[in-house]
């Protein structure tokens, strides 16, 4: 059976969130699925270990308005697929799998505004499947380096976001850091790419260069293992603490600007600061960057390493 599942979303975390549900959907069916997704996702790197993907198909610009929706339906139509499992109300999708010849459909209510990314995803899923799906996502990876030097605690700072309200001030990050280190020996890895190269420099120049990594120049593949080994991710809500989290690894997220209900709940891993006054609140116009409290990150990240 070929299956195929739509996830149109842009972001890394996003594409994290959904890792259980499309690993329900492939082993319900006995078969690895194909995934359609955006190059922004990092699906390609994501899945790269994943048997439960056969492959992933880019969903270019030029496959969007309506000759984009004709491209895209005549190469999914050659791939011949028996069902599709589309994570989004959009009447575009339904028309592409319609003109693809998929004679099996699964979709969200057709229209439907507004949605918690988690809820939507796993009750759409068990609802298609007839199966009860745990939201903690799973990220299977290799080479990871086992020779971690264990006189230190191995910190993924998530320095990164994606825009400046969710984004912590980068002196409060080297303040931490300072404060974790007197009871500590530390090694930070700044999650950052190289649109945060002015704050991985401010970092850099408050720092020894033996105390710290930079992902500036890494994919997100080989950003894996490393974030894999660390004890634990202490940042703002972006795609590295999600991606942390699928490892298994502890994440002390401070939720300044984006929804805590959606992406700060789905898995165990993750532990919350909201800014003061906040419990359970944040959304994408909390504005709360200025209002996170510098203690309790610290008193925070000091029980979570012990």
């Amino acid at each position: 059976m070929k299956i195929l599942i739509i996830q149109q979303r842009y972001g890394i975390g996003d594409m994290v969130i959904f890792l259980p549900y499309i690993h329900a959907i492939s082993k319900k069916f006995a078969s690895p699925v194909s995934l359609l997704a955006k190059e922004s996702s990092k699906a390609k790197d994501i899945f790269h270990y994943d048997s439960h993907i056969e492959e992933i198909i880019t969903l270019d610009e030029d496959k969007d308005g309506v000759g984009g929706v004709l491209k895209l339906s005549r190469e999914l139509k050659e791939k011949k697929f028996d069902k599709v499992f589309i994570f989004n109300s959009s009447l575009r999708y339904h028309l592409i799998a319609k003109f693809s010849g998929i004679k099996s459909i699964h979709q969200y209510p057709l229209f439907r505004s507004k949605d918690n990314i988690v809820q939507s995803a796993k009750i759409f899923t068990e609802n298609t499947i007839g199966q009860d799906i745990s939201s903690e996502p799973y990220l299977k990876i290799k080479n990871v380096n086992k020779n971690y030097d264990k006189n230190y605690k191995h910190i993924c700072l998530g320095i990164s976001a994606s825009g400046p309200t969710k984004r912590w001030d980068i002196y409060n990050y080297i303040k931490l850091c300072i404060e974790l280190e007197r009871k500590r020996k530390c090694k930070f890895y700044l999650a950052g790419g190289k649109n945060d190269i002015n704050l991985i420099n401010i970092f850099k120049d408050a720092f020894n260069k033996g105390s710290f990594e930079s992902f500036e120049k890494l994919s997100i593949k080989e950003a894996l293992p490393i974030i894999k080994n660390c004890d634990c991710y202490i940042g703002n809500d972006t795609g590295f603490m999600h991606l942390a989290v699928a490892l298994g690894v502890k994440s002390l997220t401070l939720f300044m600007d984006s929804p805590v209900m959606a992406y700060g709940k789905y898995s165990s891993k993750i532990i919350v600061v909201e800014p003061r006054g906040k419990k359970n609140t944040t959304t994408h116009n909390t504005m709360g960057k200025d209002n996170i409290s510098f203690e309790e990150v610290l008193s925070k990240a000091n029980q979570i390493l012990g």
